[in-house]
């Protein structure tokens, strides 16, 4: 599996756990912290 294809099953998995705009709004922010992370590597 390639990495676009990761980020897009992680995107989901995260857009379904959420119930609000504000839950949305963190589950983006801790994507961004984990994309950052994973290309610092």
């Amino acid at each position: 599996m390639n990495k676009t294809a990761v980020m897009f099953v992680a995107l989901a998995l995260l857009l379904a756990g959420c119930n609000t705009i504000n839950g949305i709004g963190k589950d983006f922010e801790r994507l961004g912290e984990k994309v950052q992370d994973a290309s610092k590597k």
